[in-house]
């Protein structure tokens, strides 16, 4: 005889703004079309979300966007989302690589932060960028707040998480991945990023969405044991909501 184990319903997410997700079609390493992105926005929305604050990458040589790049993909998005009956709230600012064409934004003044000044900024994967504190206090003197997105992720912050904390003191907030939690990069991300909340140092949450796989993983991770106990911790620490307004 054979056992049918029905798949248990994911919780809803506490807070309703995610400000870190890739749905805006066609231009990053995210959704690649109207549909994917229209099928990724229903399914947040089954999450608790009702404000998506879109970051599509800005990366030398890669994805070097501009709102001239963005604002027709995300008009395209807009209607897809109106034909389909779903309601939300969706811009943008985007996720920036520290890099050369970072560097050429802040000199020009064409940055386009989130509300209240804020920026999610975005580290190398080979390695921490020398000038990192240094881009931190430059950033404050002009008024804008660096988010810094992800670091549990970057393998060089696994044996020194103090640098994090250090960083978090220079004036940096930390936004942590929800994948992350949910195991989905590995074991050593999902050590690191409890470690943060364990020292009170995650200000955001992010799905950092990019396509169907990562949002099977967060259904997982919210039907979980391990979300209930996350949960408990971070609701005091992240500021999704309160921060955007």
């Amino acid at each position: 005889m054979f056992t049918i184990f029905k798949k248990k319903t994911p919780e809803k997410l506490w807070y309703q703004t995610d400000m870190h997700c890739h749905v805006i079609p066609g231009i990053d390493d995210g959704s690649q079309s109207v549909e994917e992105s229209v099928e990724l926005i229903s399914r947040m929305k089954e999450w608790g979300l009702s404000r998506i604050l879109a970051t599509p990458h800005v990366t030398a040589g890669t994805f070097e966007n501009t709102p001239q790049t963005i604002n027709p993909a995300l008009d395209s998005l807009k209607e897809g989302l109106h034909k389909a009956g779903i309601d939300i709230d969706i811009d943008y600012s985007s996720e920036y690589r520290i890099d050369e064409l970072l560097m050429k934004h802040i000199e020009r003044g064409s940055l386009w932060p989130f509300p209240n000044d804020q920026l999610l900024i975005e580290n190398s994967f080979l390695g921490e960028p020398p000038t990192i504190k240094e881009l931190i206090f430059e950033l404050q003197l002009k008024g804008i707040r660096p988010i810094m997105a992800h670091p549990e992720r970057f393998s060089y912050y696994f044996e020194t998480p103090g640098r994090i904390k250090d960083l978090h003191n220079a004036g940096a907030k930390m936004q942590v991945n929800i994948l992350s939690l949910a195991g989905g990069y590995g074991s050593r991300q999902k050590k690191l990023a409890e470690a943060m909340i364990q020292e009170g140092l995650v200000d955001f949450l992010g799905t950092d969405l990019h396509n169907e796989k990562h949002a099977e993983i967060i259904e997982d991770y919210l039907s979980s044991s391990d979300y209930r106990r996350h949960r408990k911790a971070l609701e005091r620490l992240v500021r999704n909501d309160r921060a955007f307004v």
